[in-house]
């Protein structure tokens, strides 16, 4: 049985996606079904973790729900979710 995330307006769901080439971030408040703030097509993770942090400090949130989309949590992934704690995302 798969579990189901769910973020809050206060607390939003952090999703990330990754292709070959390029990171994507999202803030979704799934109560609403609204993205929050997002960042497309950053070629280094950590500057897309940095980014999103940075969008979701802007808008006064802390503490986020790390939505890792059944990627595995090592390598780029890491270094995503590393860059948005380094700058002030609690998760």
């Amino acid at each position: 049985m798969k579990r189901k995330t769910l973020g809050t307006e206060s607390r939003p769901r952090l999703v990330v996606f990754r292709s070959n080439r390029y990171f994507y971030g999202q803030l979704i408040d799934d109560s609403k079904g609204q993205t929050i703030a997002s960042v497309d097509k950053a070629a280094d993770p950590e500057a897309a973790g940095k980014a999103i942090a940075d969008l979701a400090i802007k808008k006064k949130i802390k503490s986020v729900i790390f939505d890792r989309a059944g990627y595995k949590y090592h390598g780029l992934v890491k270094k995503f979710a590393d860059a948005a704690r380094s700058a002030g995302l609690e998760f």
